[in-house]
């Protein structure tokens, strides 16, 4: 699970094609038949690219007969979400209040 910004997961997310997967599963389940109809993708490469989002703590998996069902995590992307906002608030407090370090 993500519980506090990590350079891993924001590299997970930086792949074009992941965040797309992400935006996908934002909406709904998805099996990878579903996501290669979706993405254009070829289906080993989209399952490479699951795997990395699942490794990173963003994506579930729910097997279902034959096929495997990806959700998004959205308590991973929520803390996420948080961290980066803290990480703003305190960069326009830092701002507003004129702070730097003197060399």
């Amino acid at each position: 699970m993500v519980t506090s910004v990590d350079g891993d997961v924001l590299k997970v997310l930086a792949d074009p094609l992941r965040m797309q997967i992400v935006r996908l599963l934002a909406r709904e389940a998805l099996c990878t038949t579903h996501l290669v109809e979706e993405t254009g993708a070829k289906q080993t490469n989209l399952s490479n690219h699951l795997r990395a989002l699942r490794d990173a703590g963003l994506v579930d998996t729910e097997p279902c007969g034959r096929f495997t069902y990806y959700s998004l995590r959205p308590e991973a992307i929520a803390a996420l979400a948080a961290e980066l906002a803290g990480l703003a608030a305190t960069a326009r407090e830092a701002s507003a209040a004129g702070r730097r370090r003197s060399c």
